[in-house]
């Protein structure tokens, strides 16, 4: 094996871990203040560190800052930045509610909603297997919520609303990347999410405490490294390579539930969420499959959540 040739890969599957392991730190950072104000003031903060982040990169680029806004599909790109920081507003006031590790399992389901959404947006064909797949994997989440258990909350069903939110924004972003670099898409997502939930945040704003500010820089550094180091990994690994080992954020995520905020995993969350997982492979697997017969030099994946 030719080292030299293989060391790119190698550093795109260490940067897409250690994305993955900021992630589940992040979403920690995120439940913790969560809990303690508002959702809406929290997400405006890491959006401002985000924004900030990509408009220093955008100055590194040939065509500047301008350059990086310039897209044929404006509307489009507008749309996605507030429907993801919709979603992740939503999402940490579903963190507050719910359990770290229960909310992570019901959001894998994403990539089965995005195979459902591509469809009637994009236009893609669907085979029976991955319909199977999607089923089996509804019938996981179904069995992670448990609505039948005495356990049962409808905070259970907002990261269930939340995957579908990011789906949707997945899907409009497999819809504008064939004009649009994904850095424009990038920085549309950032700034444009920024300035949206400025308009909400001011109202939303209360003191936070000294103690707490640690947390709120930690979620902002967090923030802005998982989106560095999944931007390194994507320099040298498809979508279809990086998404598998995203869902070690489970794994992450689950023991920092059970070791910081005492969770419990209860069987069926357990086994539900091995469902989902395997049905996420699958389908990405199929579709990955299906893509390299019609277009050898093409991936497939989901956007990335900042």
């Amino acid at each position: 094996m030719n080292i030299k040739s293989s060391s790119p890969k190698l550093q795109g599957y260490l940067f897409t871990l250690a994305a993955v392991f900021i992630f589940a730190v992040q979403d920690s950072f995120s439940k913790y203040l969560g809990e303690r104000y508002s959702p809406i003031l929290i997400t405006m903060i890491r959006f401002w560190a985000f924004a900030a982040f990509v408009m220093l990169l955008a100055m590194r680029k040939p065509g500047g800052v301008r350059g990086a806004f310039v897209t044929k599909h404006p509307l489009m790109q507008v749309m996605r930045g507030v429907l993801l920081v919709a979603e992740i507003a939503l999402f940490v006031f579903g963190l507050a509610h719910t359990g770290l590790a229960i909310t992570q399992a019901i959001f894998q389901s994403t990539p089965l909603i995005v195979t459902i959404l591509s469809i009637p947006f994009l236009g893609e064909h669907v085979g029976w297997r991955r319909w199977l797949a999607v089923v089996a994997g509804l019938f996981g989440v179904l069995m992670i919520i448990n609505p039948t258990g005495g356990a049962f909350s409808l905070y259970l069903l907002l990261p269930l609303a939340c995957a579908t939110m990011f789906a949707a924004y997945s899907v409009a972003t497999r819809a504008v990347s064939s004009n649009d670099s994904t850095f424009t898409s990038l920085a549309y997502t950032a700034v444009g999410g920024a300035v949206a939930i400025s308009l909400l945040g001011p109202f939303y704003w209360t003191p936070i405490a000294v103690s707490d500010w640690p947390m709120v820089a930690a979620l902002c550094v967090c923030g802005t490294v998982s989106h560095y180091c999944l931007i390194r990994a994507y320099d040298s690994l498809q979508a279809s390579e990086v998404q598998p080992l995203a869902y070690l954020q489970l794994v992450v995520g689950a023991v920092i539930a059970v070791m910081f905020f005492g969770e419990t995993l209860s069987w069926n969350m357990l086994l539900g969420s091995a469902i989902v997982v395997g049905a996420g492979l699958f389908t990405m697997w199929r579709e990955h499959r299906a893509q390299s017969k019609n277009n050898p030099a093409s991936g497939s994946g989901i956007a990335e959540r900042p």
